[in-house]
C-alpha cells in the first residue's frame, strides 16, 4: 500500500533515544510517587526499546508490523479474498447442514428398524450377559445370580 522506505540506523536511534528518555521520566514518577516496585517494574520498561535497538529486533518489529499491515490491507480490499471467506463460510454451514441431514437419516433407519442394535459390552448380543471365561467369574456370576442380580 505505502512503504516508508528504509530507515538508516540515526533515525533508530533517535526513536530509541526518545522511547527511552520517555520511559526514564515515567519512572522516575513511579518511584516517587508509588514506590519501589513500580519504580523497579517502570525501569524495566523503560530499558525494553534500548535492547531492542542494540539486538536489531527493533527492526524486526516494525518489519512484521508492516507485513502484517499489508496483509490486513490486502485482505481488506481485494474482492478475490472476500470471495474465499464467502466459501469457506458456504464450506462451513455445508459441514453443518449434512451432520444434521445424517442424524436425520440415522433417526429414521432407527424407527424402521433397518439397521441393527450394537450389543451392550459384556453380553452375547441376545440381551443375555456372556459366561464367565475363568472360574473366579464364574463363581462371582453365580452368586449374583442367586441374589437375583443379573
Amino acid at each position: 500500500m505505502w512503504d516508508a522506505g528504509d530507515v538508516d540506523d540515526a533515525a533508530w536511534a533517535a526513536l530509541t533515544l526518545s522511547l527511552t528518555v520517555a520511559g526514564g521520566i515515567w519512572t522516575w514518577f513511579a518511584f516517587r510517587n508509588r514506590g519501589l516496585a513500580s519504580g523497579t517494574r517502570a525501569l524495566g520498561f523503560t530499558l525494553l526499546p534500548l535492547a531492542a535497538y542494540l539486538t536489531k529486533t527493533l527492526q524486526m518489529f516494525t518489519g512484521i508490523a508492516g507485513e502484517i499491515g499489508d496483509w490486513a490491507s490486502h485482505l481488506v480490499f481485494s474482492p478475490v479474498v472476500w470471495m474465499g471467506v464467502v466459501l469457506a463460510g458456504v464450506s462451513v454451514v455445508l459441514i453443518g447442514v449434512s451432520g444434521r441431514l445424517r442424524s436425520r437419516q440415522v433417526g429414521r433407519a432407527e424407527k424402521s428398524g433397518k439397521t441393527k442394535p450394537l450389543p451392550a459390552p459384556g453380553s452375547d448380543g441376545k440381551g443375555r450377559p456372556a459366561l464367565a471365561q475363568d472360574d473366579d467369574m464364574a463363581e462371582i456370576e453365580a452368586l449374583l445370580r442367586k441374589r437375583g442380580i443379573s
